[in-house]
């Protein structure tokens, strides 16, 4: 591998012109590719394996041109206080806004809260759905805009009018400038890592022409493969993460082979053979951590896994190829304003931080274990009370109108008014349907927990029948998750005594299904991928313990990153210093999402550090001075890889959606605690306590396991050693 790498990256430096060429045209042609081709579709968000998702398909297939997924709007009206909605005029207010909205393009219908029975009871509140023949997704400007103009003219008649739904539903940003900053800082901390404007900007500008390319890809093929506009998201981040740390991890192994008098060919070459091995191989695992999103069975994210996947292996190729070659155009540029101005340049000292810092570990190892695995037990341990659900207005904020429907609904209605339950019953297998949906109807009302049930609807067929059922408990109530069970364990005996059957869905059912259905795949998940990384890791370590140790200590990191989201998200500590208005059951695909990146993230550290500290071992050093020389040589860029990565996350904590804020405090949360305590504190002790039995490998399994040199031993059989200080050397072209 090394030695393969190492002609790569020669090839590359001494081809510059057309490497650079070559990457340019890549990026031309899937740019190309992407202005021409048509518009991502709407893929939604199918669930497959759930009840809710198997009650949704029957809904359309028994309802044809119902538009059960066609988009809507809620609207809520308050009345003045001291009056109520069915006086003269809020009442007139109320029907010229229903007919007005009738009247706009792809209004499928708009039904009057006072024909619909949607007035409270005090009559202080009502609400009146607006549904649309097409999905929110494909609403045109013209029809938003006319709904919103019947709403302010609704307003100005001194009602409190607010909009629900999906129709008029704020886009959640990303970042914002919160984001911006996050990639300031990664540039600074690039900065102070290498002492060089041009060390700084090329892992910069090589991460995004990597971004570009995967971006402008995902576009290209979206109609093909069925992509949303939202697959890309996981995509960019990551490609932008691992694109930074990628080529600074090949461009310091070139200023440290620069430092021992390397020309810049030979340098370039090695640090591609070496840095490069170990960016192949992180790489993979992240690859791995990514395209195994697929074992939960949810399409979104298989999908969302695999384009972040591809750009990960496009991060990985630029590394390996354009690092180098755009080193060969800049050979001194990279290094240190000291060694350009001097002439000379100067190899890391014995004595850094690294160093010593790994000397302190090496010193006291059982002690700095103890805390470092009892600390990060500490913060794992909300993860008892982790409630799974998919948040919904209830976490907006309060400046949205969404957050204030939901509200006003809550307070007129009761708080279950919001997250109605869909009951669709299948009676093909009935004598007497309408007998059959009447009893179960009936049951169903009668079930504690249930306050109030509407009028069934039958299809043209008569064969199936569809109501909904409130819950006296919000949509992310734990209770009424066990309401949902009751309702569905009641089925067995209905469908006994009435030869009918039915199935439960609706929002609140659906996301009660997916948290369930991501619970269950997180340890397959976690099995499939962590198994796999333990192989690839005991071919580039050639070691047992050493794997196990990494995945024991992912898992610690990610456990602990989860209860500090609990914490914050689900009880609520410190979460206002966040902005965080609301908190809630964690977001289903917060486990998942934490895993699979996380993973791949920690075993990108947990190579680079350890590969140098096994090239170390392999090439003489006693295993407590490998560890020493390992950090010696890694620790910084590993950290500053590490505060890079928390950066671009941080910038998400700065969104107005409570999601987003959720998912970057989950992961700049992770890479702060894997790289700072477990691969910067725990590691060190662990290598430390275990000694030479750390890199033991038995004899049969290290005859079977295939040589892949990821330390670079062969190159040092081959490649000969410096003769003596190379001074900084001026471009060839």
């Amino acid at each position: 591998m090394a030695s393969f790498l190492y002609r790569l990256g020669r090839l590359a430096f001494r081809r510059r012109w057309f490497v650079t060429a070559l990457w340019v045209a890549v990026l031309a042609a899937v740019g190309f590719a992407a202005v021409r081709a048509p518009e991502a579709p709407d893929t939604g968000s199918s669930m497959p394996g759930i009840e809710s998702q198997r009650a949704f398909d029957l809904l359309g297939e028994r309802f044809p041109g119902s538009a059960a997924d066609g988009a809507n709007a809620r609207i809520v009206f308050v009345a003045p206080q001291g009056e109520k909605v069915t006086a003269g005029a809020n009442r007139a207010a109320i029907e010229t806004l229903v007919t007005e909205a009738a009247d706009g393009a792809q209004v499928a219908s708009a039904v009057s809260p006072f024909t619909a029975k949607g007035v409270s009871t005090n009559g202080t509140t009502a609400y009146a759905n607006i549904t649309f023949k097409v999905t929110a997704h494909d609403l045109t400007d013209a029809a938003k805009q006319h709904l919103e103009k019947a709403i302010d003219e609704a307003r100005h008649s001194g009602l409190t009018v607010e909009v629900g739904g999906t129709a008029l539903a704020t886009q959640p940003a990303a970042g914002g400038s919160a984001e911006a900053i996050g990639i300031a800082i990664a540039a600074l901390v690039l900065l102070l890592t290498f002492g060089s404007l041009a060390a700084a900007g090329l892992p910069l500008l090589t991460a995004v022409i990597g971004v570009g390319i995967s971006m402008a890809s995902i576009l290209a093929l979206a109609k093909a493969l069925g992509l949303s506009s939202t697959t890309g998201t996981l995509a960019t981040m990551l490609g932008l993460a691992v694109g930074i740390d990628y080529a600074m991890f090949v461009v310091s192994r070139y200023r440290e082979e620069r430092a021992k008098s390397r020309t810049a060919q030979e340098a370039a070459s090695l640090a591609a053979g070496t840095a490069g091995s170990a960016v192949v191989f992180a790489g993979l695992t992240v690859v791995i951590a990514l395209a195994g999103l697929s074992v939960v069975g949810i399409p979104m994210l298989t999908k969302m896994g695999l384009a972040a996947a591809g750009a990960v292996v496009a991060a990985v190729l630029i590394a390996l190829t354009l690092v180098p070659a755009l080193l060969g155009f800049w050979p001194n540029a990279v290094l240190s304003r000291r060694a350009r101005r001097t002439g000379r340049i100067e190899e890391s000292g014995e004595n850094n931080g690294g160093s010593r810092w790994a000397r302190f570990v090496l010193r006291r190892p059982l002690i700095v274990l103890l805390l470092g695995v009892i600390g990060l037990g500490a913060l794992a341990l909300p993860v008892r009370d982790l409630q799974l659900g998919m948040p919904g207005d209830e976490v907006k904020p309060t400046s949205t109108t969404e957050r204030r429907a939901y509200d006003d609904l809550a307070t007129g209605f009761g708080p279950g008014f919001n997250g109605p339950l869909t009951i669709v019953v299948d009676g093909k297998g009935a004598t007497d349907v309408k007998g059959a949906v009447a009893t179960i109807t009936e049951r169903i009302k009668d079930t504690e927990g249930v306050v109030s049930v509407s009028a069934a609807r039958f299809d043209t067929a008569g064969d199936t029948a569809v109501f909904s059922a409130v819950p006296a408990t919000g949509p992310s109530d734990e209770r009424t998750k066990k309401l949902v069970h009751a309702i569905r364990g009641e089925r067995a005996a209905v469908e006994t005594g009435t030869g009918a059957t039915f199935l439960v869905t609706g929002t609140t059912a659906v996301n009660i299904d997916v948290a369930q259905k991501v619970q269950d795949a997180l340890v397959p998940y976690l099995l499939v991928v962590v198994g796999l990384a333990v192989v690839l890791l005991l071919l580039v370590f050639r070691s047992l313990l050493v794997p196990l140790k990494a995945a024991l200590g992912f898992l610690l990191s990610v456990l602990a990153s989860l209860g500090g989201v609990v914490l914050v998200f689900q009880q609520g500590h410190g979460a206002s210093l966040l902005g965080v208005e609301s908190t809630g059951p964690i977001m289903s695909l917060m486990p998942i999402f934490l895993v699979g990146i996380v993973f791949g993230l920690a075993m990108d550290y947990e190579v680079f550090l350890v590969s140098r500290m096994r090239e170390a071992y392999v090439h003489g050093d006693r295993p407590a001075q490998a560890v020493v020389s390992g950090f010696r040589y890694s620790a910084r860029v590993v950290l500053a890889a590490a505060l890079i990565m928390m950066a671009v996350f941080s910038g998400f904590i700065g969104a107005g959606e409570s999601m987003i804020k959720m998912i970057g405090f989950g992961l700049a949360s992770a890479v702060l605690l894997d790289a700072f305590v477990v691969r910067m504190a725990i590691v060190p002790a662990v290598l430390a306590l275990l000694g030479r039995s750390a890199w033991w490998l038995p004899r049969w399994l290290d005859r079977l396991l295939p040589s892949i040199d990821v330390e670079g031993e062969a190159l040092s059989r081959t490649v000969p050693a410096p003769a003596g200080d190379a001074a900084p050397e001026p471009a060839r072209t």
